[in-house]
């Protein structure tokens, strides 16, 4: 990675956001252009899947909605079974606010293109969508990487979140 450039994981499938995060495209110079993500490294039977790649974006951009509420509570609960073993609920409140709150409010957010693949370093198979997300807030800009998985009831959870410094 290179030196100067933060990034924060708070999840589980941690390997999964760092490979999503280290191989993203480099940010175009328009501040308006979404931020697009590389196929995550090391990941394998990369396809295109449009209706899971719509539904993972989704349950993503929901998520991080909470987020932007300060609903951190419930960004918990919601999250994947193996997020929610891999960061105790006490932990993730603890550490949440210290990451967004110096952020300061939302102002807006723009996706990237979505990732769908089968297979992530380390974790097990299973339907996951990465989506990075250029997002402004009134002190900072950054990337936001959050990778969902589809769950054995078929709904899409987050796994994985973290954050870089534009």
């Amino acid at each position: 990675m290179k030196p100067g450039i933060r990034l924060t994981l708070l999840a589980a499938g941690l390997a999964a956001c760092a490979f999503a995060a280290q191989a993203q495209n480099k940010p175009s110079a328009s501040p308006s252009a979404p931020a697009s993500a590389a196929p995550p490294a090391g990941a394998g039977d990369i396809v295109r899947n449009p209706e899971y790649e719509k539904a993972g974006a989704f349950a993503a951009q929901a998520w991080l909605l909470l987020l932007d509420r300060k609903d951190w509570g419930t960004a918990w609960d919601t999250s994947s079974a193996v997020f929610r073993k891999n960061v105790p609920l006490d932990k993730w409140m603890d550490n949440i606010p210290k990451l967004r709150d110096p952020l300061g409010a939302f102002v807006e957010r723009q996706p990237g293109d979505p990732i769908y693949t089968k297979r992530l370093p380390g974790q097990p198979e299973a339907d996951y969508v990465t989506v990075s997300f250029r997002s402004k807030f009134a002190n900072r800009q950054v990337i936001e990487m959050v990778t969902t998985v589809r769950e054995s009831d078929g709904r899409w959870r987050v796994t994985g979140y973290g954050t870089q410094n534009q």
